[in-house]
């Protein structure tokens, strides 16, 4: 049977996501490390250079000792909370993002099969909009944490200020559509019943 324009778009739209999705877990690996370079000042106009420029075998060594519990222990005891504060947002960002990834990809899946009115989409889609609603949370979070930390107004000033509103505003779009998903598969039961 001959794809139609909309599978034919799904399957690149999947494999794009499947590549995001992959990156996002890499990334993932480096955050508390390259938190702790942004923390320690370490970052000056040649890091990235420097980074960039290092064999695998630094990669898989960085990726391991940034998830040393003992980094982390002398990092939570330390006057300054940034750099905990800062890997655990991005995690929390991170993970949720790879989770509403891979439902987006679920999704696509059922395009491809040409069956997208399932109950499974409309699950995605919640489980979607609930990955929303953690990141908008999270960014809302480290946003007063800003407040109370720099006791001025220039949180507002950063992305955590934006995140809070678009995440808060995807995570209700995706509730819509899992709605109108749910309503769809129950529309196509009863046709099928009435047939």
């Amino acid at each position: 049977m001959e794809q139609t324009s909309v599978q034919k778009l799904a399957r690149v739209l999947r494999v794009m996501v499947i590549i995001v999705f992959i990156c996002n877990i890499i990334a993932l690996l480096f955050v508390p490390a390259l938190a702790g370079m942004l923390a320690e000042n370490r970052w000056d106009g040649q890091a990235l250079e420097r980074l960039l420029t290092r064999k695998l075998g630094f990669w898989l060594e960085f990726a391991i000792h940034s998830w040393h519990p003992f980094i982390w222990m002398m990092a939570m005891t330390a006057e300054d909370f940034y750099w905990p504060v800062l890997s655990l947002f991005l995690l929390a960002c991170g993970v949720c993002t790879a989770v509403i990834l891979w439902q987006g990809k679920r999704v696509l899946d059922t395009i491809l099969k040409g069956s997208p009115f399932v109950m499974d989409n409309a699950k995605s889609l919640k489980t979607a909009a609930m990955c929303c609603f953690v990141i908008s949370g999270a960014a809302l979070a480290r946003l007063i944490w800003g407040f109370a930390t720099y006791q001025n107004i220039l949180p507002l000033l950063t992305y955590n200020a934006l995140f809070v509103p678009i995440f808060l505003m995807g995570g209700l779009l995706f509730m819509v559509m899992s709605a109108l998903f749910r309503q769809a598969v129950e529309l196509k039961a009863e046709n099928d019943l009435t047939i």
